[in-house]
Order: structure tokens, then C-alpha cells, then sequence
């Protein structure tokens, strides 16, 4: 298998200063590659740079190969067909990515028309229904008029994967899925996604600043400090034989069982918090 995503001296600049410094990674066919770092290591920053989102404000240099087209060369229409079709994304927080004033239904229909303008209203609806029913929203039919609010945060992630997996994308760019969820919620969630991976043969890059979470989805593993990719490995070995420090840090950081409750928990080496270097506000 080749690879579908390969980023290649990725750079990103708010004005004059660096969110992401130079990484170079890669997504094959059908393959789960977890994404890791702290808040403001550059994670979110390199996949909106992906995705064509950071706006005018972000400077981005390098290359992002998409099939071996380079897309930051291409023109905002290309962008346009590839967003949603071929390359989809799931965004941090459900509650503030759907829109509150549509119906869920109309939001996931949306993401089909837009790709297919001949469809009829029924035929939208009909191939949004069935997206929904793929992710296992109960009630999918009747609850197609139904508004975000209406919606618990574990359900409300569903329908974000719903508009993000309508098109039968190749790549999906999960940036921080479970983040806002119970760990009962996030566990169904992540099954879900292997599930979906599996029966579609998507390619995955799976954000998250949690390796437990990340061990439970990727086979293989990047990890992020301060806008650059300090280890890369298969996901086992990374996790159980880390070779960079602040890798060895950030396991040593997570609470287990067998952590002394009365000690303050471990600190992670070389912190963008205690760097003094820059952190967007997409991590």
C-alpha cells in the first residue's frame, strides 16, 4: 500500500510566530496513524493545514501530498472538491461544530449535496438517514428533524462522524474525537471509529493529547513537541519502549492504579507551557 497523506517540511506561522516547525509525516492506505502531543504542540494547527482552514492569518510552507498532489498548490476550488469527499475531518467539540439553528438532519444532508448537486431533497435525506443509522444514532428517522440541543454530547459526536463519513471519504482526520466525553462515552466512540475504519477501509490520523487513548486505535504513532515530531514508531513498541524523553515523560505523566494519590503527579518534560514558546490556540 502507498501513501495516501505525506506531509513533507511542514511549516506554520501566525505572524512571527512558529506553530508547527517542520514536520514531516505519513498516512498510508487503510492505516491508523495517532497523532500525539500536549495542548500547543502544533497538532490541530497541522491538520486545519491540511484540511486548507487556517485562513489568511496562517503562513504554511512546505508540502502536504495528497496522491502525490501537493495541495497547498493547488487552487481554493480543488480544495473544495477533495474537503469533505475524499478528505473529511471531525472537529474537537461537537456542540460548537454543529450549527445550532439547523436541524441535525439538514447538516448531514448538506455535507451529501454539496458533492452531488443533482440529488433531489429526498435522495439527501434518504443517504443521511442511513449515515446516521451507520453510526448507531437511535432513532435516526424520526430524529432527523431534531436540533444539537436536543442531543447528548456522545450522540451529538455521532452525527459529527454521520457528516464526516456520508461521502465514504478515504482520509479521516479525527482531531480530539473523545475529548469532551465520559469514559464510558468515549469508549463506545472509539469502537465506533475502528468499527467504521474497518468496514470502510479508511486511512485515519487520529489527534489526541491521550496515549492511552491513542493505543486503543492507531498502529502507529507520531509524537508532536512544541511544532515538531520528536519520535515515530509502531504503536506497541512506542508505548511500552519510548526512545525520546519526552515520550518517556508523557507515559510517566498518565495516573494508573499504582500511582501514590498523596504525591503530585509527574511533570512532563520540556512543557510548551514552560518553554516560553508560542502556543495557538488550536493545539
Amino acid at each position: 500500500m502507498g501513501a495516501l497523506l505525506g506531509i513533507h517540511n511542514l511549516h506554520v506561522r501566525f505572524a512571527s510566530a512558529a506553530a508547527v516547525r517542520g514536520i514531516s509525516l505519513h498516512v498510508d492506505e487503510g492505516e491508523v496513524l495517532g497523532l500525539v502531543g500536549e495542548s500547543g504542540s502544533g497538532k490541530s494547527a497541522s491538520a486545519l493545514a491540511i484540511m486548507g482552514l487556517l485562513g489568511p492569518v496562517a503562513r504554511v510552507a512546505g508540502q502536504i501530498l495528497w496522491k502525490g498532489t501537493n495541495l497547498l498548490t493547488q487552487p481554493v476550488s480543488t480544495l473544495r472538491r477533495l474537503r469533505g469527499r475524499e478528505i473529511a475531518m471531525i472537529f474537537q467539540e461537537p456542540m460548537t461544530a454543529l450549527n445550532p439553528v439547523m436541524t441535525i438532519g439538514r447538516q448531514v444532508a448538506e455535507g451529501a449535496q454539496a458533492h452531488a448537486s443533482s440529488w433531489t431533497a429526498r435522495e439527501a435525506k434518504r443517504k443521511a438517514i442511513a449515515a446516521l443509522e451507520a453510526v448507531d444514532l437511535p432513532d435516526a428517522a424520526r430524529r432527523y428533524g431534531d436540533y444539537p440541543h436536543q442531543f447528548s454530547g456522545g450522540q451529538r459526536q455521532r452525527i459529527l462522524i454521520a457528516m464526516a463519513l456520508i461521502n465514504r471519504p478515504r482520509l479521516l482526520i479525527a482531531d480530539e474525537p473523545t475529548t469532551a466525553l465520559d469514559v464510558t462515552v468515549q469508549a463506545q466512540v472509539l469502537e465506533l471509529l475502528h468499527n467504521l475504519q474497518e468496514q470502510y477501509g479508511l486511512a485515519m490520523l487520529f489527534i489526541s493529547h491521550d496515549l492511552a487513548v491513542v493505543g486503543q486505535v492507531a498502529s502507529r504513532v507520531a509524537v508532536m513537541r512544541a511544532g515538531q515530531i520528536v519520535e515515530t514508531g509502531p504503536c506497541a513498541r512506542l508505548l511500552t519502549a519510548p526512545e525520546h524523553d519526552y515520550t518517556r515523560s508523557l507515559l510517566a505523566a498518565v495516573p494508573t492504579l499504582q500511582t501514590d494519590r498523596h504525591q503530585p503527579l509527574a511533570l512532563v518534560a520540556g512543557s510548551t507551557a514552560t518553554t516560553g514558546l508560542y502556543s495557538p490556540r488550536a493545539g
